[in-house]
């Protein structure tokens, strides 16, 4: 009866051990990025390439080689970007991740530029919001690629 039992547990735990290892997302967001933000009304109004690297398990995101696409006076130069990602799961093996960037404007200063989203394989989707100086506020939809 004892050698059941034994054998029992060692196959559930290989069983579990088995669906912890399938294939998943691995929620990862190392890579080169291209973003469309657009209005409520789904005009273009931003557009910016990017580099992203997650810190290891601290959560933190390393943005790098941050770059306009689209010609904006609410973000002429010496911008500061700063971003998170956390991921989640479940016991099945589905992973996904949520993403969070600011973007504070050097020149003219003020104006700040948050996005919030998920990601799913290799697009991230979610709002983004602008506020600061006249002419630089609004808020909308963005989707950010991976390259």
């Amino acid at each position: 009866m004892k050698s059941l039992a034994v054998i029992l547990c060692l196959g559930l735990g290989l069983t579990l051990a088995g669906c912890g290892s399938s294939n998943r997302q691995s929620g990862n967001i190392n890579g080169n990025w291209t973003a469309t933000l657009a209005d409520t009304s789904g005009a273009q109004m931003f557009a910016f390439s990017t580099s992203l690297q997650a810190t290891g398990n601290s959560g933190t995101v390393t943005i790098n080689n941050f770059h306009f696409t689209s010609n904006t006076t609410c973000f002429v130069s010496d911008e500061t970007e700063s971003g998170s990602f956390a991921l989640t799961g479940d016991f099945s093996g589905n992973v996904s991740g949520q993403f969070g960037m600011s973007v504070l404007s050097g020149s003219p200063g003020g104006n700040t530029l948050t996005l919030t989203g998920s990601i799913s394989g290799n697009t991230m989707s979610g709002t983004w919001i602008l506020s600061g100086s006249p002419g630089c506020t609004g808020n909308g939809s963005f989707t950010m690629t991976r390259m």
